[in-house]
């Protein structure tokens, strides 16, 4: 196999095609602080691409509770396994990739789900870790019994299992934008894509027979708009944009700022050697950091320890990237914080939005004479 170089797990690893990177990256940081798993971004997603036929079980986007829940069922554990042992020394991964476990005559190493393992796509939804007793009803950071919601999509990767898998050549990774595509007319539906992606976000139809997965809204990204999922989250915790390699990183691009400036965004199992350019801001509040460390790799605790530092306004520029994220549809390519405001431009540089670091209070009186009437309940 031809060697690729990926930064994510600090060395060189085996992939089945020579590394050619796209002109720019798209990509997202999803901050798991905020979510509330309030469904807005599957509904938003579900409704616009995969409400046909044959694309009942379909969800693109889901958002998971961990550590229980799993869309399919234990896609996580599964994969891991297969992976075997994973070791870190340092940023660099010494165990395997899914390429270099990949058994004789496979490009990687997978497993193909049952139908029935996507009939469970609410599964450990708000389960704690532990069983809650009455001895663990206080309140500390971190917590001893928790959760976290994890939203998840097609992470659009660099280096992606299901492109180099495919039998027909029917997935791409467009060289613009780095948005993964597969090609239904070159499909002949042998699920290896389905099988081999870890993530399990390419899914069969079974009344067309090919495989459908996400597309990252690539119509309105070419229109500078950010795709359905992140544009409509409620929680506000998608910044959506472009990813640079850390030695190209610009400080002033909000998620570069954050994947390699702040270094408070991390991708999710980079074990993998996918390169995966959907990113996460680890919870804040959760007890095992080795479980946050298996699912983000090994640079969690400074991640955290940045992010409360914004928390407690200790860095304004990472706190002011943090508000921008959907307070427009617009897609904002470079930011800047100054006073007391986070300021968005778009790719020509025009400003797309402005918002304040902090929300001014206003305090009226009770009692308003023009209108003589309260502004409150006094009976």
């Amino acid at each position: 196999m031809p060697k690729v170089y990926n930064w994510q797990i600090g060395r060189e690893m085996d992939y089945p095609f020579e590394g050619r990177r796209p002109q720019r990256q798209a990509a997202a940081v999803f901050d798991t602080n905020k979510c509330i798993a309030c469904q807005t971004c599957t509904m938003a997603c579900k409704t616009t691409w995969t409400s046909g036929k044959g694309q009942e079980y379909m969800f693109w986007n889901n958002v998971e509770t961990k550590p229980w829940g799993s869309y399919p069922l234990a896609w996580d554990v599964r994969v891991l396994e297969m992976l075997g042992p994973q070791a870190w020394e340092g940023n660099v991964y010494r165990g395997r990739t899914l390429f270099e476990a990949a058994p004789g005559g496979e490009r990687a190493v997978g497993y193909l789900p049952e139908d029935l393992d996507y009939a469970y796509p609410n599964r450990g939804e708000d389960e704690t870790n532990v069983p809650m007793t009455e001895e663990r009803f206080y309140l500390r950071l971190p917590h001893d019994a928790w959760f976290f919601y994890l939203p998840r999509i097609c992470n659009h990767c660099t280096y992606p299992a299901c492109l180099a898998s495919c039998p027909r050549t029917a997935i791409y990774k467009r060289p613009e934008d780095g948005i993964v595509l597969l090609d239904q007319q070159r499909c002949r539906g042998y699920r290896e894509c389905v099988k081999n992606c870890p993530f399990k976000k390419v899914f069969y139809n079974h009344t067309t027979r090919v495989s459908e997965k996400c597309v990252l809204c690539f119509p309105a990204v070419e229109r500078g708009i950010q795709p359905r999922c992140m544009r409509n989250c409620i929680g506000k915790i998608r910044t959506f944009g472009f990813v640079s390699t850390p030695d190209r990183a610009r400080a002033d691009n909000p998620v570069d700022f954050l994947v390699h400036v702040r270094k408070v965004a991390l991708p999710l199992l980079p074990q993998l050697g996918l390169e995966a350019n959907i990113y996460y801001i680890p919870p804040v509040h959760v007890g095992n950091l080795r479980f946050l460390q298996m699912l983000f790799g090994p640079g969690v605790e400074g991640a955290i320890a940045a992010y409360r530092r914004a928390m407690e306004g200790k860095d304004e520029e990472l706190l002011g990237v943090l508000l921008l994220a959907v307070s427009t549809d617009r897609i904002v390519h470079r930011f800047q914080v100054r006073r007391g405001h986070a300021y968005g431009y778009d790719e020509r540089g025009e400003e797309v939005v402005r918002v304040p670091l902090q929300e001014p209070t206003m305090v009226r009186p009770a009692y308003d004479p023009q209108h003589r009437a309260y502004r409150y309940n006094v009976t």
